[in-house]
């Protein structure tokens, strides 16, 4: 009799025992459950891959260009005054230029030159104050190079060209968020009406094209 009853007491603490374990495994897995349920729910954040948006920083960004005189020296030139806006996914490979730049600041260092390149044989300013650059598509080659397809409107001509573009560095110093390019392409001026010296040979068709760009990010009022 008290065999049986020792038995039965056993019996029972182990039923009572088990129910606790069970009942403490299902709470742990509900809790599991709702707690990823609630992490799945959230908004991902990810302020890394997000597209930023740059003004490009004028005093620090020119735009060269190189053509041979005479069938002899290489002659450089340079535009001061390009503005414009990039826009820059770093993770994303995501880059985007709309470039403006003013034709009345082109500086050959010869003031005569220069009134020559404004006038109606080169650039004509007066009817045609700028020249412009407006990417279309972009593929990432490495890590800090891509090549950027897009319309160049020079002289009121607008034609499709590809630059090889390289991200120079990317720093906030103090001052803002900043990012830096090197874009360079090549063209035959003739194809935009800048003819002048190309039949003689006095002057080259084929014309480098180096843009060195700076920009700062521009904040949003939600920042």
């Amino acid at each position: 009799m008290k065999k049986r009853k020792t038995g039965f007491i056993y019996k029972t603490f182990l039923m009572v025992f088990f129910l606790i374990i069970s009942f403490g495994c299902i709470t742990v897995f509900a809790v599991y459950e709702n707690n990823t349920q609630a992490i799945q729910e959230q908004p991902q954040v990810n302020s890394l891959s997000d597209s930023r948006n740059f003004k490009i920083d004028t005093v620090h960004s020119c735009a060269l260009f190189r053509v041979q005189h005479m069938g002899a020296g290489l002659f450089w030139g340079r535009f001061n005054d390009v503005t414009g806006s990039i826009v820059y996914d770093k993770a994303e490979s995501v880059l985007e230029f709309d470039v403006s730049i003013a034709i009345d600041s082109v500086d050959s260092g010869h003031s005569g030159l220069d009134g020559h390149l404004k006038s109606p044989d080169f650039f004509n300013s007066k009817e045609n104050p700028s020249m412009t650059f407006k990417s279309l598509d972009v593929k990432k080659t490495s890590p800090k190079t891509f090549e950027v397809n897009g319309l160049l409107t020079m002289r009121g001509v607008s034609k499709p060209i590809a630059a090889r573009v390289v991200q120079t560095g990317m720093a906030d110093k103090g001052r803002g968020l900043r990012v830096g390019f090197e874009a360079e392409f090549v063209v035959n001026r003739s194809e935009f009406g800048v003819d002048y010296g190309v039949k003689n040979e006095s002057l080259g068709d084929e014309t480098r094209v180096i843009v060195g760009l700076e920009a700062i990010e521009v904040k949003t009022v939600s920042e």
